[in-house]
């Protein structure tokens, strides 16, 4: 471990110029930029692509707050017009980050970028950078191939973690820095994950970086967003940290320039002329996910009933996290109308607040000049918390590309035939699961697995056709024609995987045996009877999809107990 102190080396890696932000270019080429670069070029550049999909949401936030800072807007959609029919303003802000430089320096001796100058602990301990690395969740290798975890980061890798850390780093017990008052015993009890961690991330993703950022760019005009102009600012226009907790929290978040650079974790890394080698991680500013949902907008929010009743308070808004066994159009509701099949019986009908920035989407369309047949891809990426949010177990990343037209909430006609074709794969899954869990018990082996493994399997297969014919949902299309192009679209595939499963069910399974219905009543169970009762059920299902002419299946009587 090298032994001289950091702050000694003189060195200096200034991220406005320096290449740290990992891009991808529309040719399909990656490589990394530094900020000033990435604006610059951001029309000929696909996205940000991070060491992991996390990353990328991060530092598409610490972007979005450059830009909103620099150009202390967009003030309304007017301006923000402008900006998509001209451009990001490269030169602006490179004027603007060359007046924040000093705070812009990963190495600054004083006020280096996102971390507190001089953070120590009462031991003078360094630890691995496998701290502040999410790929090497507690020393093990998860993500990516460091076998032997994150000895050393080159200096592009180390601020790109740095960014993520305060976005995402797990909760549990850390290590009290010196002057936090927080520290009992030489720790700070769990205070929770960064920030973004809370989130079920949202982002609209347009066809380049360009597009994706003005897009996520939301005006200062915003009625569903909470934003004070005044008070609203990065962190890098905030004092530098101290050791501890903020001393005066109230009224912040101020808005997104703010939040998505908020101060989560206090940190410092160790280095030497060839990169980082140890850090020091501790709290920062707290942030409570409660009711955030008038500041927070790249991610849905639902009403918790149980924290109402624990905390008193009318209405508690949390956000909603991302499931990462459902692929991203099995949660279109959420997106696209606020809402979720059920919320009715959950006592949540009123308490699904879809993305703020989809609203915003919307906006463009509806009073805006983007025409309602634009295509954005919702990108969903969020990080799932196990063993009390210690480690990350898994990330999910996934995207849903869709005209406007469904975010429309003065004519919802196509944005509820997406919601009702979602319904419908649904129902069509759960026959397929049904079926295999009746061939199953006709020969005489436990349903559960068998039907778990068909619904994913069903899922799956429905998972490219739903996402096709959802791109094609354009204005002018007649809903209930285009609802029924998707029953029979799901009806065949469906059908495909039934005639595969009860062609390979086994000789057991066509021989059957006597079993309980739910009635009650004692049935002889056989692998043609399944196939009946599952033709019946997906007939039901699937009302659109029969042709006119074909008779329904007769019925077989009381079926299966599935």
């Amino acid at each position: 471990m090298p032994s001289e102190l950091s702050t000694d080396l003189g060195l200096s890696f200034d991220l406005t110029e320096s290449a740290w932000v990992p891009v991808q270019r529309l040719n399909g080429t990656e490589e990394e930029l530094s900020l000033n670069a990435v604006f610059a070029q951001a029309e000929s550049l696909r996205r940000i692509v991070g060491d992991v999909a996390t990353q990328e949401f991060a530092l598409l936030r610490l972007l979005l707050a450059i830009l909103h800072d620099a150009i202390d807007g967009p003030e309304d959609l007017e301006a923000w017009q402008e900006l998509w029919d001209t451009g990001v303003p490269a030169d602006r802000i490179a004027v603007y980050l060359r007046g924040h430089r000093s705070r812009f320096d990963l190495l600054h001796p004083d006020t280096p970028f996102f971390q507190t100058a001089g953070l120590r602990t009462a031991q003078d301990e360094v630890f691995s950078l496998d701290r502040i690395v999410a790929d090497v969740p507690n020393g093990e290798p998860f993500f990516t191939m460091r076998a032997r975890g994150a000895d050393r980061l080159s200096f592009a890798e180390a601020a790109r973690w740095l960014v993520h850390a305060h976005a995402y780093d797990t909760s549990g017990i850390k290590t009290g820095a010196v002057g936090d008052r927080r520290v009992k015993g030489g720790k700070v009890y769990p205070q929770g994950v960064g920030w973004a961690g809370n989130l079920g991330g949202v982002f609209v993703e347009g066809n380049d970086l360009r597009e994706t950022l003005l897009l996520n760019l939301m005006a200062f005009d915003t009625d569903t967003l909470r934003i004070d102009p005044g008070s609203d600012r990065p962190a890098w226009r905030h004092d530098p940290t101290g050791p501890g907790q903020t001393p005066v929290l109230t009224g912040r978040p101020a808005g997104p320039r703010d939040l998505y650079t908020w101060q989560s974790r206090r940190v410092r890394l160790h280095f030497d002329a060839d990169g980082a080698w140890g850090v020091v991680l501790a709290y920062g500013d707290p942030q409570s996910a409660q009711n955030r949902h008038r500041c927070e907008p790249m991610t849905a929010w639902r009403r918790s009933p149980a924290q109402e009743k624990q905390t008193g308070l009318a209405q508690v808004y949390l956000p909603r996290i991302h499931d990462p066994s459902r692929s991203a159009w099995r949660g279109l509701g959420a997106l696209v109308a606020g809402r979720v099949p059920g919320a009715e019986q959950r006592a949540e009908a009123a308490a699904i607040v879809r993305p703020r920035v989809l609203d915003w989407a919307a906006r463009l369309s509806v009073e805006g000049d983007l025409p309602a047949t634009f295509l954005i891809r919702a990108r969903l990426i969020g990080a799932i918390y196990g063993t009390q949010q210690s480690v990350i177990d898994e990330v999910v990343d996934d995207a849903v590309a869709m005209p406007l037209v469904l975010l429309h909430k003065d004519d919802d006609r196509l944005g509820q035939t997406a919601i009702d074709a979602v319904t419908d794969a649904e129902a069509a899954v759960t026959a397929f699961g049904d079926l295999a869990a009746d061939l199953a018990d006709a020969a005489g082996a436990d349903p559960t697995p068998r039907r778990d493994t068909a619904r994913a399997l069903g899922f799956q297969t429905l998972d490219g056709p739903f996402r096709g014919w959802l791109a094609k949902l354009t204005l002018g299309a007649d809903p209930a024609k285009r609802r029924a192009d998707w029953q029979r679209l799901a009806r065949q595939a469906v059908l495909r995987l039934a005639d595969q499963l009860v062609g390979e069910a086994g000789d057991a399974a066509w021989e059957g045996r006597i079993i309980q219905t739910r009635a009650g009543q004692k049935l002889w169970l056989t692998a043609s009877r399944a196939d009946l009762s599952f033709r019946i059920r997906l007939r039901k299902a699937l009302p659109a999809a029969a042709d006119p002419g074909e008779a329904a299946p007769a019925p077989a009587g009381d079926e299966p107990a599935a």
